[in-house]
């Protein structure tokens, strides 16, 4: 039996991410899902919104069928 995966290219937070420091943030998604690390990619509060900037994953974990990412957002687009 395989494992579920799915390829993700941006971030979309709808609103879940928490701030761990300045511009450091933690997001936890549903299902096991993979991204880039280490380049800068768009983040977006939902699919179809513009992006609100760009961040730069520094880690990702797999856990319980979730998938936890750290990312420092670089440049923001737009305030809240």
């Amino acid at each position: 039996m395989g494992m579920p995966l799915e390829l993700n290219t941006m971030i979309v937070t709808k609103g879940n991410e928490k701030r761990l420091d300045d511009n450091l943030f933690i997001l936890e998604k549903a299902g096991y899902r993979l991204y880039p690390i280490d380049i800068p990619i768009d983040v977006k509060r939902t699919l179809e919104s513009d992006s609100s900037g760009t961040a730069v994953i520094q880690k990702v974990e797999w856990e319980k069928e979730k998938t936890t990412i750290f990312y420092q957002l670089i440049s923001l687009n737009s305030t809240n």
